[in-house]
């Protein structure tokens, strides 16, 4: 399979396996955030809120509507702004988005980000379906638009979604305030950089039809494909790459089917000859999620995260949302003042250091991986035997084998940090 790092942007890729796919009555969702090589990715966490009743929430470029009850939620983020590449609510909801370039034009004008909407729907929605409809309603509301990155060279796109619960999964997929949602409810399936859903359509904007015919895009007549309907007529070189790497997707997750769980989903994120793991000179997988999303609703779902670049030289860590999680310090990157998050001109003007403790040392420990051969072997060998036990304390969990504590479960995403970064110290 060619390699497709390049420095054109490739973006992010996003898997989802359902029984009977999965090896076991589990869900199993992944993604990969790829980003500008330099950017810092954290991970968050926020307890469930009350808000008072006509309040706004400021996100990354303009306000919303608040709602009564927000639920937790844990977030891999870009730390300079608001939303989230990925993340997975309280009630076993997980959410990743990707870029996509269609034959509605993107535009400069702030609005909401892909990003920001991933957090809206994991913060509203209880179900994976109950998040479809709430971003379809905020992106027919507001918008979407504005510089995806924190550079002054604009970077925009509209955004496909992949929104999972312990029952099914959906496929969001987005033009402007248009879109197109599909659900699945067994087997595997990917998203990359690219329209995928054509006529299997569950749900749409009520205008859909109407404006892609106004525009001349179709001519009213046969069945309805989104696809052949929306994509760009000429491809850029950063839609065949991501072609590629959709088809690679499919094709890995095809070859484990009916075998496929957290460990597989782990190590498709980490291949690089696909392009799934990007590491090139201007884009890299800055941050990586994998999620256990047991059908049976008495079991706890565990959501691990990377928090650093390059899956196949990271971490996974779990998390589990708990009373009373502990904070993990160790992955969020420096305030630089109340107003920064959201758009300034100063953000835009000099560049300030984002960077976590773990962030810092896993670059610093990756550092001598490649200049000390007996140093990587060593760091390789504690890396992959700690990934295995953190596995395999989880598998515990699930089976209920070995009883875990309250407070356990509580610091463990924490704990899992700090033994990282005794590897590395």
């Amino acid at each position: 399979m060619a390699s497709l790092r390049s420095p054109v942007p490739s973006s992010c890729d996003c898997f989802v396996s359902l029984p009977p796919a999965s090896s076991a009555r589990e869900v199993i969702f992944g993604k990969n955030s790829d980003r500008p090589k330099d950017e810092v990715q954290e991970v968050v966490y926020f307890p469930a809120r009350f808000h008072a009743k006509g309040t706004k929430v400021q996100c990354t470029y303009i306000e919303v509507d608040q709602v009564e009850k927000t639920h937790a939620v844990i977030l891999s983020r870009p730390a300079w702004l608001w939303g989230a590449e990925m993340g997975a609510n309280e009630h076993g909801v997980c959410i990743g988005n990707e870029g996509v370039w269609s034959r509605e034009p993107v535009g400069e004008e702030e609005a909401l980000l892909g990003m920001d909407l991933v957090r809206l729907g994991l913060e509203r929605g209880s179900s994976a379906g109950e998040a479809v409809r709430v971003i379809t309603s905020l992106l027919e509301s507001y918008g979407q638009g504005g510089s995806c990155k924190e550079a002054p060279t604009p970077f925009v796109y509209h955004n496909t979604f992949l929104l999972v619960d312990r029952t099914e999964a959906w496929v969001l997929e987005t033009a402007g305030r248009f879109w197109v949602a599909q659900r699945t409810q067994e087997g595997a399936r990917n998203i990359s950089n690219q329209l995928t859903i054509g006529t299997d359509i569950t749900s749409e904007h009520v205008g859909l039809r109407q404006h892609a015919q106004k525009q001349g895009w179709w001519n009213g007549q046969g069945e309805f494909n989104f696809t052949e309907v929306f994509s760009l007529i000429h491809q850029p070189i950063r839609m065949e790459a991501a072609k590629a790497r959709y088809c690679a997707g499919q094709q890995l997750l095809h070859q484990h089917s009916g075998q496929i769980t957290a460990e597989t989903i782990m190590t498709i994120l980490r291949d690089k000859a696909s392009g799934i793991c990007v590491d090139s000179e201007g884009f890299c997988t800055t941050g990586s999620m994998v999620s256990i999303l047991p059908q049976d609703p008495l079991l706890p779902c565990i959501h691990f995260f990377t928090a650093t670049p390059d899956p196949s030289r990271s971490i996974f860590k779990p998390f589990i949302f708990v009373p009373n999680v502990t904070s993990f310090p160790q992955v969020k990157s420096p305030s630089f003042g109340e107003k920064d998050p959201i758009r300034d001109t100063p953000r835009f003007q000099s560049r300030v250091d984002r960077r976590h403790d773990l962030y810092k040392q896993h670059q610093l420990a990756l550092e001598v991986m490649d200049c000390n051969q007996l140093e990587c072997q060593r760091l390789q060998e504690a890396m992959k035997k700690f990934q295995q036990q953190v596995l395999e304390s989880v598998k515990n969990v699930l089976t209920g084998s070995v009883t875990v504590k309250p407070q356990e479960l509580a610091g463990l995403f924490c704990n899992s940090v700090d033994a990282e970064l005794k590897l590395y110290r």
